[in-house]
C-alpha cells in the first residue's frame, strides 16, 4: 500500500439542509456512516434511497481549487457538501477499489456527482462546476477515527 493523498479537512452535518461542520476527527462506524453526520442518523437528503454507498463523501481540494479556476466560483470546501476533503489523489479512478484513510478501510462505490440540492445550499452553477469531479461515494468497512491530516492510501 502506498501513500496516494491527505486528508485536509472534514464536515458533517445533523440533518439534510444543516450547515455543513468543519471538525478536527471523525469516528466511523462500519456499515453505518460517522457518528454525527446526516447519514449516520439517517437524516440526509438521500438517505431514503437506502444501500451503503454513501457512508462517507470525499472531494478532492484540487476540485475546489478547478472550480474557482475554471468558473469564478469562490466555494469553501464544506460547501460541497462532501464529508472528508484530501489532496493528492485522484478520487475518480477508485470507484471498485479499497482504500484506507487513517486507521479506516473504505470501498468506494460511485461517484458522487454533483445535485440540485448542492447548489441551492451553495450557488448558482455550482453543479456545473463540479460535474466530474464531485468526489467518490464510500461504504465503510471497519470502523476507526480519521483525523485531518490522515493518510489516504490505495491498496
Amino acid at each position: 500500500m502506498m501513500k496516494n493523498g491527505t486528508v485536509v479537512s472534514i464536515h458533517i452535518a445533523g440533518g439534510a439542509a444543516a450547515p455543513m461542520k468543519e471538525v478536527a476527527e471523525v469516528r466511523t462506524v462500519a456499515g453505518q456512516g460517522i457518528e454525527g453526520d446526516r447519514y449516520f442518523s439517517q437524516a440526509g437528503t438521500y438517505s431514503h434511497q437506502g444501500g451503503s454507498s454513501r457512508h462517507v463523501t470525499l472531494i478532492e481540494i484540487e476540485a475546489v481549487e478547478a472550480v474557482k479556476r475554471d468558473y469564478g466560483i469562490e466555494l469553501a470546501a464544506g460547501e460541497t457538501r462532501r464529508n472528508i476533503v484530501t489532496r493528492g489523489v485522484a478520487l475518480n479512478h477508485l470507484v471498485g477499489k479499497e482504500l484506507t484513510i487513517g486507521e479506516v478501510r473504505f470501498r468506494a462505490t460511485e461517484l458522487c456527482e454533483p445535485c440540485a440540492h448542492v447548489e441551492r445550499l451553495s450557488r448558482k452553477g455550482v453543479r456545473q462546476a463540479l460535474i466530474h469531479r464531485g468526489g467518490l461515494n464510500t461504504e465503510i468497512l471497519t470502523s476507526g477515527v480519521i483525523h485531518v491530516g490522515d493518510a489516504v492510501n490505495v491498496s
